[in-house]
């Protein structure tokens, strides 16, 4: 018996069950199986006997499903890194080239939120909402959005509760909780620190496995800083082939350590030359279209109070 999809007499193209070989017709439904769907079985006690032969094909294909997932997909930004002021990507990581609004969670470029004030805006540059002056009534803002559900609010009211920012008490347990149900909301961010938590084993169990599952998921939504933990973990099992595919996703997406990596894995020779070039060109144009005059200017101010 094999693996292989079993064909008919080649009159009529028909398929049979891999295990018994009848032809499919009106009367006898073949079904693929659910895993692999390499092949097809009339019945479930023809795929339980051919189980122990099917087992290893199945096991391949489904990795190689995964995997075909896993790199095609997320390969663009997801929405919420665009600032919805000027409609420009964000630079990573998110939150040192932007400021997160209390008021309706928008994450605003340090370039727009810079020009805002220089217009003498006192009130938030995307809901125009009054900016809250003290850290009371950010939280206040922040807690409003949570009781509605908003999975931004939510996952940042996780990273106060993870940091004892805003008067609160540090406990990181209540972090990985509101994460999950950030999570469960759609917060690709909260993915990507649940990721961290279970990796790191901070207020969870240390578990690397699941770790990764976070991050892929968040990866193939278009989070570039999971793609690129990915690839670290690629690295500490030393398959350097997959672990260059995730540095090179990343690096299209801005992100200079993933670039640099690259550079660091063809030097070893462990990357070829047109990796290192795609990755180099990938990098320079995601960071030429995240620029702005604004932002170069917010960058110059930023730096002079340093």
């Amino acid at each position: 018996m094999s693996c292989v999809p079993v064909k008919g007499d080649g009159s009529d193209g028909a398929e049979a069950c891999a295990n018994c070989g009848k032809l499919g017709s009106d009367a006898t439904k073949l079904k693929n199986c659910t895993a692999c769907r390499l092949v097809k079985y009339c019945g479930v006690d023809c795929q339980r006997s051919h189980r122990k032969l099917h087992k290893k094909a199945c096991k391949q294909r489904v990795a190689e499903l995964k995997d075909e997932q896993l790199y095609s997909q997320g390969l663009e930004r997801p929405e919420g890194d665009f600032c919805p002021i000027c409609n420009l990507l964000i630079p990573l990581p998110t939150h040192r080239h932007s400021v997160a609004m209390a008021c309706c969670m928008k994450q605003i470029c340090n370039g727009c939120n810079l020009a805002a004030q220089k217009r003498g805006m006192g009130d938030c540059a995307f809901c125009r909402t009054p900016i809250a002056h003290n850290v009371a009534d950010a939280l206040a803002m922040i807690q409003k959005r949570v009781a509605k559900k908003d999975p931004a609010a939510i996952h940042c009211l996780g990273q106060k509760y993870q940091l004892g920012h805003f008067g609160l008490q540090k406990d990181m347990r209540r972090a990985v909780e509101l994460w999950e149900e950030a999570a469960e909301l759609g917060s690709v961010g909260a993915l990507f620190d649940l990721g961290n938590a279970y990796f790191h084993g901070d207020g969870v169990h240390e578990d690397k496995a699941k770790a990764a599952q976070f991050w892929m998921n968040a990866a193939m939504q278009g989070d570039g800083l999971s793609r690129s933990n990915l690839g670290c973990c690629e690295m500490g099992k030393g398959d350097y082939g997959r672990a260059v595919k995730h540095y090179l996703i990343a690096a299209k997406m801005g992100i200079e350590g993933s670039l640099e990596v690259i550079k660091n894995v063809f030097m070893a020779g462990f990357a070829t030359k047109e990796q290192y070039a795609e990755a180099l060109k990938g990098y320079q144009d995601a960071v030429e279209e995240m620029k702005s005059h604004d932002r170069d200017e917010a960058k110059a101010f930023l730096d002079s109070r340093k």
